[in-house]
């Protein structure tokens, strides 16, 4: 075994002690339960905030490639919206953006914050008169190509995301653009797909992370809980049978909230069946 095997395998034994000790530990554990609120408007939602304006949604598009693999027809247009809707669902403000296959989103500063999953890759920063005043790449990755990215989060005049490539939640300064923290994603044997990311109200921060599988049925999501202050996990809570397939993920007044983008890598589309619906999330 050479040095590096030897590393990765300390890590991944590591990793594993961790979420095992995690699940053993604080008692009767909880679960989650998800209930539908309203549909988004029309297209694919996978990306999530909470304002006190309301709840913003981010639109992700599948072109070229992307749309052919998932059998879907080119977009008429390959602009991808953010839309700002009340908690019933009503449309209050449309701001578009030049994200593309957006999943993840942050607002915040007076901007909203789109992640790309797909080439040009990177943040996108609009106004909310749509007008692009950044586009950068995630830190401490390649010049052109940062990776791609699963979620975002604005907290405390910081921006966090969900870096697929760095496999940990990065907190970056908005202005310099300079990395400051990363929380590991948390780590168990059947739980390798990592989607969005909150904030609750005690400075906690929650990740839906799901196991990989073909099809909703086979689907086993969890909510994760780190301490932000040194990326523990302290928590692992179960969705139910059946629950919403969680891909946004947002915190307010004392509730979670999700999206469910309609489309899951290896599922066939809609297999879901609450594709494009805004749902409460509960712990019980």
């Amino acid at each position: 075994m050479t040095k590096r095997d030897f590393l990765a395998a300390s890590f991944a034994g590591a990793a594993f002690a961790q979420s095992v000790a995690v699940r053993k530990s604080g008692g009767a554990k909880r679960i989650a339960k998800t209930t539908k609120l309203f549909k988004c408007p029309s297209g694919f939602p996978n990306a999530l905030a909470a304002t006190p304006e309301g709840l913003w949604i981010g639109e992700q598009k599948l072109s070229g490639p992307q749309a052919a693999s998932y059998k879907l027809t080119e977009p008429k247009s390959l602009t991808e919206s953010a839309w700002l809707v009340d908690w019933n669902g009503k449309l209050l403000k449309t701001v578009t953006t030049p994200s593309r296959n957006t999943s993840g989103m942050a607002v915040g500063g007076g901007y909203v914050w789109m992640v790309a999953n797909a080439p040009p890759q990177g943040v996108f920063q609009v106004d909310m008169n749509s007008k692009l005043v950044s586009h950068r790449q995630i830190p401490l990755g390649p010049a052109n190509d940062g990776g791609g990215s699963h979620g975002g989060q604005w907290h405390e005049g910081k921006l966090w995301i969900a870096a697929l490539r760095l496999r940990g939640n990065l907190r970056v300064d908005p202005k310099t653009w300079q990395p400051e923290m990363m929380i590991p994603f948390y780590q168990a044997p059947d739980r390798t797909r990592y989607h969005d990311i909150t904030f609750d109200k005690d400075g906690t921060m929650w990740q839906v992370v799901g196991n990989d599988c073909k099809r909703y049925a086979d689907y086993r999501p969890c909510l994760a809980r780190y301490d932000a202050s040194n990326g523990k996990v302290i928590e692992v809570v179960d969705f139910v049978p059946g629950s919403c397939d969680a891909h946004g993920l947002a915190y307010h007044d004392g509730k979670l909230f999700g999206c469910d983008a309609g489309i899951h890598p290896g599922w066939a589309n809609y297999d879901s069946p609450t594709a494009g619906w805004i749902f409460q999330i509960d712990l019980a």
